[in-house]
């Protein structure tokens, strides 16, 4: 009786790991596109945006231009990301990807950060670059390479992650990702540059330095490089 009961206890957990209950990214789009449209009134909500009529639809729903255009990097974090998702291309709606172009200045950084919703495959076609990604509790196992022109380097989904030019020039990557909108969460952003703050209270329990330390970082302008 023991033995069924543990198979059948591991046949429940394979079939919840392979339902689409737990699927954890964009679903696949039901249609061959959706264009997203911001006028609900005469739309069908599919995949958190509005779908236009496909009768309507036209080439420059699928379409961005000016990606070749080197951006400015005098930031405080040396970095631009240029991002070409569901919001520059509305055809991308329901399409579960997307592309960004990162310029880093001497020395810039891609401060570490995590896409909730995408894994990440980076391109460099200019410059060095250190990358490198996080793996999740408890292991918190560091992976990095320096990458340099005609490499590719892949972030796994969720893990914080970073990019930063060790060369002395300035570095150009491409990256694309797996999801219409894969969503950005800046680290030091998120936990110092919070509004309202978080309290100091937990951030000093939960870095384990002193209170003043803590103040000292959320009073700084956090720079968001997206």
């Amino acid at each position: 009786m023991g033995s069924l009961s543990e198979y059948l206890i591991v046949a429940l957990m394979l079939a919840l790991a392979t339902s689409p209950i737990a699927y954890a990214s964009d679903p696949s789009p039901l249609q061959d596109f959706c264009v997203a449209v911001d006028d609900y009134k005469s739309a069908v909500f599919v995949n958190g945006k509005f779908c236009q009529d496909p009768k309507i639809a036209k080439a420059d729903d699928f379409f961005y231009s000016g990606l070749q255009i080197p951006q400015n990097t005098s930031n405080p974090v040396g970095s631009t990301v240029t991002p070409v998702n569901v919001a520059q291309i509305p055809g991308l709606n329901t399409l579960g990807v997307s592309l960004v172009r990162i310029d880093y200045g001497v020395k810039g950084l891609n401060p570490p950060h995590t896409h909730p919703r995408a894994t990440e495959i980076l391109f460099v076609l200019e410059g060095t670059l250190y990358v490198g990604f996080v793996t999740s509790n408890p292991d918190n196992k560091l992976f990095t390479k320096t990458l340099y022109p005609g490499d590719v380097f892949v972030f796994p989904e969720g893990l914080i992650h970073f990019q930063f030019n060790v060369g002395e020039t300035n570095a150009v990557a491409f990256a694309g990702l797996g999801s219409q909108n894969p969503g950005v969460i800046t680290i030091a952003n998120a936990v110092f540059g919070s509004d309202p703050p978080i309290s100091p209270d937990v951030l000093t329990k939960a870095f384990q330095v002193d209170e003043k330390v803590v103040e000292y970082l959320q009073a700084q302008f956090w720079w968001d490089n997206n």
